[in-house]
């Protein structure tokens, strides 16, 4: 992995009146990982995202976004990053390569849309609308869109919530050829296999703090080492491993 710092996070704080929403963090994230960001509701997580993806004012801190600083090159981190827009964002009447080019008008970026769906495996829904696809074939395309601007960086916000296991093992296919092919990846996630399966790196939040930051297996190796077990013995395999195996695991629609 590249160990050059393609995200840096100084001492970041943001108040709402009295309420400390994030206490004073600091993180570095790696050019070409996939970084995990978790934690319960109302950790902060969502908010310190939405700073970083310039959506949302801090209160103090600094933030250098691929050698740009938030507070004063704004516009310029927002032509090299992408977010993900939740599927309820897209115009109904637009089918999807008419939402493509569309976002593409607004990126003023060129893009073939065939070639685009052809990377999330929808080119077969090209003329269908949005509302018109599985809860699988939705994320898989608001995943698409945000790589229209040929970001270095890219956000997903719980990418993978209310799919079914084939559709989230899919999806986890995806992001992890969108790292192999360059792009940095910052997600949260409610799932903690997903993380494991995911991450190169998490930062654990609770309360507006960074309490914990390393790779899911040192996480997991510190808590074995303190003699740590589970309750029940731990099988080769799981149900949802049973429920892949069955079913297959090609794309499906649902």
């Amino acid at each position: 992995m590249n160990e050059k710092i393609i995200i840096s996070v100084k001492d970041l704080v943001k108040d709402y009146g009295t309420f400390h929403a994030v206490k004073s963090i600091s993180f570095d994230v790696f050019e070409g990982e996939i970084f995990g960001l978790l934690g319960p509701n109302g950790a902060g997580k969502s908010t310190t995202l939405e700073i970083i993806e310039t959506l949302r004012q801090k209160t103090s801190g600094k933030i250098i976004v691929d050698g740009l600083d938030i507070d004063s090159d704004a516009a310029s981190i927002k032509k090299i990053i992408g977010v993900q827009l939740q599927s309820s964002g897209f115009y109904p009447g637009l089918n999807l390569i008419e939402l493509i080019k569309l976002f593409a008008g607004l990126y003023n970026q060129p893009v073939d849309p065939i070639e685009l769906l052809k990377k999330v495996n929808l080119e077969e829904k090209a003329k269908s609308k949005a509302k018109e696809l599985s809860g699988g074939q939705k994320q898989r395309f608001s995943i698409a869109t945000t790589l229209i601007n040929k970001p270095k960086i890219i956000f997903l916000d719980e990418p993978t919530t209310g799919l079914d296991p084939q559709a989230r093992r899919n999806l986890w296919d995806l992001i992890k050829d969108i790292r192999d092919n360059g792009t940095t990846v910052i997600i949260t996630t409610h799932y903690m296999d997903e993380a494991e399966q995911l991450c190169d790196r998490i930062a654990i939040m609770d309360e507006g703090k960074i309490i914990k930051m390393d790779s899911p297996d040192k996480m997991i190796d510190e808590l074995v080492a303190t003699g740590f077990e589970r309750p029940k013995q731990v099988k080769a395999a799981n149900l949802e491993d049973v429920f892949i195996h069955l079913t297959g695991h090609e794309m499906r629609a649902e």
